[in-house]
């Protein structure tokens, strides 16, 4: 084994799933060693993501994903299996080697990821050099005007891009090269510079040129810069906030592009400093931009986060269900803010939050609010937030004067498409009620009108379709056979004093189907096929399977409710006898009757191989009790 290996299952042994999984999804006990959850690789309403914790692979009946830890955290992070296997060995504290790849396209993708980060990195400190520097006077007035002190700006690593293009790249030329440069978002260019090169059979195009880093120049010049960082705390991207009044100045905020570090639909703000703070409180502040967020957290509510230079998407729903599924709605109140606020709570309200939503005074957004009049006071708006459909209400009642019927009428028509997007029939028809008191509408009426409307929605059903179709033994058998990819070698030795060895489920398993091919016709034939082919040490999650085999084994797994006994083998093995038996006494039987008036010698086989079944399933105590013998 190399070292590689030697590493990868020494991180393996030492991981727990649950504890990995649950740093993403929020995950509850459901038996005795399984754990569910909504999955984070597609969107749900109803738990399908299981997590089995002694045989550590993760299954979701509704996508169909699995795997093990190494796996889960591959997808989620999108990073290279190495990448993968070293950041789990980072949460668990072990040292780490040099990374090894699989192939040489991964190895660039992983080496990309990791310059790129490193480009960040020193953008960064960079910016906050240049803050502390005389050109950066201006910019210290700035956020001493927004109210933040020294502490504050060194938390959040708040910089300055000075107003030269060339500054930033004169300082990271040497340490990185074109491509990479011109791939980490911090740079623009004139087009047209230099043809691309070529080789021995291309040649260039009219109009093939690529950026050189002297045709190179800051994408981000004279603005505040605000670090963009991943889940883990690692500068990403940024937003630039103009320090410039002219014409020529560009937008009031500008935003790092995407690259193959950063992507804005995935990305919430100081998630880094407030996921302890949600997980601990159970609910989470939402705001729209950085400065509100970091005003907000410098007053100690440490539990706010903000969209990262775009609307609230699913994908950061999502995210933050990870960490809590309340969510306080903190957004500008004006027009644009309210029709902000509606979207994000369609979103929030899709994925089962339970949502209130805080409305500051017309005029104020949290940071000026704060800044204006006091923690005290943005902490006793917190406490009045609103639950969202009393917030919608009272929206669709200002806009909809209700005294006459057709203000009713528009009324209800605001709110049906948000009634619909609510998940849960009880919660609709507890809205129902409230709607009808609030705009003086008769219940029965409203409640015909949303029927017209809603929709019916039903638990996502988690039993593999074809489950149904396997029997308990199959059931035990396939449970028998990867019970071996849980076993240390130690588990495996022999007794040498004479006496019985270890049950080993396994091994017997594998002994009985290599020799007697019991399974072949049932439900499970060809995944019992695939594990008999596989090496004990192979992860069953991980073998070539289908998708409808693998939700099917994951099925099984995650319910094993009863220990695997040698009793329980041993009736399982008996149990597939005799429907081995019995499916070719029905071979033999139909047969004898499409034969009955022909061929002679084959109807005498046929009955002889009918009486020789019949006494095997007597003769090796196969008859269930109670039954009578076959007919002859």
């Amino acid at each position: 084994m190399t070292e590689a290996a030697d590493f990868k299952e020494t991180v393996k042994q030492q991981a727990d799933i649950v504890r990995i999984v649950g740093d993403y999804v929020k995950l509850k006990k459901a038996g005795a060693q399984n754990y569910s959850g909504l999955c984070p690789f597609h969107n749900e309403k109803t738990p399908s993501f299981s997590v089995h914790a002694t045989r550590q692979f993760f299954h979701c009946f509704g996508c169909g994903v699995s795997g093990d830890v190494f796996s889960f955290v591959q997808k989620i992070e999108n990073v290279t299996f190495p990448e993968a296997v070293r950041a789990v060995a980072q949460k668990l504290g072990i040292a780490l080697p040099k990374m090894e790849y699989s192939s040489p396209a991964e190895a660039r993708d992983a080496k990309l990821r990791t310059v790129l980060l490193e480009v960040q990195e020193r953008a960064c400190g960079f910016f906050q050099e240049c803050l502390r520097r005389p050109e950066g006077a201006r910019a210290r007035e700035y956020l001493t005007g927004r109210g933040l002190n020294e502490e504050m700006i060194r938390e959040f690593r708040i910089g300055y891009a000075p107003d030269s293009g060339f500054l930033l790249k004169d300082r990271l030329k040497g340490e990185f090269d074109e491509d990479v440069l011109r791939e980490s978002g911090l740079f623009s260019w004139k087009e047209g510079s230099q043809p691309e090169p070529t080789t021995d059979d291309q040649r260039p195009t009219t109009g093939s040129h690529r950026p050189t880093t002297a045709s190179m120049y800051s994408k981000f010049r004279n603005r505040v810069m605000f670090p963009i960082s991943n889940e883990s705390g690692r500068v990403i991207a940024f937003t630039g906030r103009t320090l410039a009044t002219d014409e020529k100045a560009g937008p009031k905020y500008l935003n790092s592009p995407e690259t193959t570090v950063y992507s804005k639909s995935k990305v919430l703000f100081n998630l880094d400093h407030a996921k302890e703070a949600m997980r601990k409180l159970d609910y989470a502040i939402l705001v729209e931009g950085q400065m509100d967020c970091i005003s907000v957290y410098a007053v100690g509510f440490h539990n706010v986060i903000a969209s990262s230079g775009t609307a609230f998407t699913e994908l950061q729903a999502r995210l933050l269900g990870r960490f809590s599924k309340n969510v306080v709605v903190n957004f500008d109140p004006d027009t644009a803010g309210a029709k902000a606020t509606e979207r994000t709570l369609g979103l929030l309200v899709q994925e089962e939050f339970q949502i209130k939503v805080l409305t500051l005074e017309t005029g104020f957004d949290p940071d000026l609010f704060i800044r204006r009049k006091g923690k005290d006071a943005y902490a006793e708006a917190l406490r009045n937030s609103q639950p969202y459909f009393t917030y919608l209400i009272d929206r669709a009642r200002a806009q909809f004067p209700i005294r006459s019927g057709e203000g009713k009428v528009k009324a209800v028509n605001y709110l049906l498409p948000h009634i619909q997007q609510v998940p849960s029939r009880i919660v609709r028809d507890e809205l129902t009620r409230e709607i009808a008191q609030k705009l003086n509408i008769d219940s029965a009426v409203l409640r015909q009108e949303l029927k017209h409307a809603g929709t019916n929605r039903s638990a996502a059903a988690l039993k593999s379709p074809a489950e149904s179709q396997v029997t308990d033994a199959e059931k035990i058998l396939v449970r028998a056979l990867t019970s071996a990819r849980e076993m240390t070698s130690e588990q495996h030795i022999s007794s040498r004093d004479g006496v019985d060895e270890e049950f080993d489920p396994a091994r017997q398993a594998q002994f009985v189907l290599r020799n007697e091919p019991l399974h072949h016709g049932l439900a499970t034939e060809s995944l019992i096929e695939t594990l008999l082919s596989a090496s004990d040490s192979a992860d069953a999650m991980s073998l070539p399977l289908s998708d409808g085999e693998r939700n099917l084994l994951a099925s099984i797994l995650m319910k094993e409710a009863e220990e695997l006994t040698a009793d329980r083998l041993e009736g399982a093995v008996k149990a597939l006898r005799r429907m081995h038996i019995r499916r070719k006494l029905e071979g033999v039987q139909q047969e004898l009757n499409a034969k009955r008036s022909q061929e002679p010698g084959r109807l005498q086989a046929l009955l002889e191989e009918k009486i020789r079944l019949k006494r095997a399933l007597m003769d090796a105590g196969l008859m269930e009790e109670g039954a009578a013998p076959p007919a002859a």
